[in-house]
């Protein structure tokens, strides 16, 4: 059982024990006792972990000195004439690398970090389960073989006591076995989504073309939106980068010719960056020359407000407290001026609201039909409102979405994802239902890693009354940080939810006491 996963060993840890506590005969608890026995103990060496983990410090350490003589060339200033070929002046260049510098320290730090707790948690995982393992191994000796058919069938009251004893002692050296594999479980999931986070933000490496410089590279995987927290806004995610130099290595001689000048006559770094984005979003030259017509010049806030409708207005990733309904109180609006990007309230298109803010998180032609209207330089809410309701409606027909604007079926949903994102960012979408806890702590790493990528990742809540009468929801996960999770929802809000509530049934934090539970995600693939 050594290749199952460690949500797996749980499930079948937990099964035995029930085995162990309800069996009604000698070999039904012998037979359960080698079923425990049968499921791995916690697999790794916290040894090794350990010394990485070490290494991972030391780096982070040396790291530091550079970063350190890195600001030190910064802040010396130096002459605005050297130029990157998309433009990117010297000055730049060398704040991108102190970013980047400092981002390689923390993620050393960090990195470092997670291991030593991941050998921690095996250290503690693999004691506990060899001294429960060992005593239960005493129990299944006391028991000795199995009884023939006949004296299994019949068992006098002395056979019982005994059998109960041995349930007795048992039980507990099980249940401590399924408590190590359930710590192995946590810290391998945290050790996993911490450095999943920080491979995904090595984002300069994801662009693998001759056609950018490395510094230039460098600047664009640093460049963040005007609005928030600089390392939580970066403009360009890993998928970015890397469908951004898949195209410019497939792009004939005068398109890479052109597509430099464009980005070369680019006046700000976050223009540079959103023309790269909307080379990833798979835009045609001809669509990319006409976007940078309606763009060019612009301040770096009109076009975060213009074309990227989700951003981290703050670091603050609390609940804020709970409101009566069970929603956090700490929300943010999803906003262009004073009009929300959210679904008519009257109407049941969340999964057409929530893929229409999805795909223009994505595409930021798409984002700018919408704010900017056919022009791209209109600023007004009420025509947005106007597009985005639209937009709304031709989706939900498309997913052959209910009757009144009510509601979309699973199958309809993947149908309008595939054909409103998947282009947008290369991936197809895999339906995966949600039945219980484990089935969410299962899917976690997948999702936060798909989300880390700058992959949206739909999902579907539900709940249901006193009456029985269900409630059901889509929304979007949209960021990942630590533990927390970012949760869009079409009612034009995000927020931060806990691995634990996801897992737990209280995505109610994201909406209200009517939905509590994550049943099913279109994951990313």
């Amino acid at each position: 059982m050594a290749g199952e996963s460690t949500t797996q060993r749980c499930k079948a840890l937990s099964d035995r024990l029930k085995d162990v506590r309800e069996a009604d005969s000698k070999n039904d608890l012998i037979s359960a006792i080698k079923g425990a026995l049968a499921v791995h103990a916690p697999l790794g060496d916290p040894g090794v972990i350990e010394a990485t983990g070490k290494r991972y410090q030391r780096a982070a350490a040396d790291s530091n000195q550079l970063h350190q003589d890195v600001m030190t060339v910064a802040n010396a200033g130096l002459p605005d004439v050297w130029t990157g070929s998309t433009g990117a002046k010297a000055a730049e260049v060398v704040a991108a690398a102190a970013r980047a510098v400092d981002q390689q320290t923390t993620a050393f730090h960090r990195g470092g970090i997670a291991l030593l707790h991941l050998a921690d948690g095996l250290r503690i995982a693999q004691s506990q389960d060899g001294t429960a393992r060992s005593g239960l191994q005493q129990v299944l000796s006391s028991l000795g073989g199995e009884d023939g058919w006949f004296d299994d069938w019949v068992e006098d009251d002395d056979e019982e006591a005994e059998r109960k004893k041995a349930q007795q002692a048992a039980a507990p050296y099980v249940d401590s076995m399924l408590n190590a594999a359930r710590k192995a479980d946590e810290a391998t999931r945290a050790a996993a989504r911490d450095l999943n986070k920080l491979a995904s933000e090595a984002r300069a490496s994801k662009m693998q073309t001759n056609g950018v410089t490395s510094a230039d590279k460098l600047v664009l995987a640093e460049t963040s939106g005007a609005d928030g927290p600089t390392e939580l806004n970066e403009l360009l995610t890993a998928n970015d980068m890397k469908r951004s130099g898949e195209y410019l290595n497939k792009m004939n001689d005068k398109d890479r010719a052109d597509f430099e000048k464009l980005l070369a006559d680019s006046k700000s770094p976050q223009e540079r960056a959103y023309l790269m984005k909307a080379l990833a979003a798979g835009h045609s030259m001809d669509e990319i020359r006409a976007f940078q017509g309606k763009i060019h010049g612009k301040d770096p806030h009109w076009l975060r407000q213009h074309l990227t409708p989700v951003y981290a207005e703050d670091e603050d990733r609390s609940s804020g407290g709970i409101n009566d309904n069970g929603s956090n109180k700490n929300t943010d609006n999803v906003v262009f001026g004073t009009a929300q990007w959210q679904q008519a309230n009257t109407e049941g298109t969340c999964v057409a609201s929530s893929t229409v803010t999805a795909r223009a998180m994505v595409d930021p032609l798409y984002a700018l039909d919408l704010t900017g209207g056919p022009s791209g330089q209109e600023d007004d809410p009420e025509a947005f409102k106007q597009r985005l309701l639209a937009e709304q409606h031709r989706v939900h027909k498309e997913g052959d979405g209910g009757k009144n604007w009510d509601g979309m079926q699973p199958d309809g949903k993947e149908k309008v994802l595939e054909k409103e994102v998947s282009p947008h960012t290369g991936a197809e979408f895999d339906y995966k239902k949600m039945p219980d806890d484990d089935a969410r702590r299962e899917l976690l790493p997948d999702i936060e890693k798909a989300v880390a990528d700058g992959k949206p990742v739909p999902i579907g809540v539900e709940g249901y009354d006193k009456d029985g009468k269900r409630s059901g929801h889509a929304m979007m996960i949209v960021g990942q940080e630590g533990n927390m999770l970012q949760i869009y929802n079409p009612w034009g809000t995000t927020t931060w939810v806990s691995e634990e509530d996801f897992v737990n049934g209280h995505m109610d934090r994201a909406s209200d006491n009517r939905l509590p539970t994550a049943y099913a995600v279109h994951l990313p693939k």
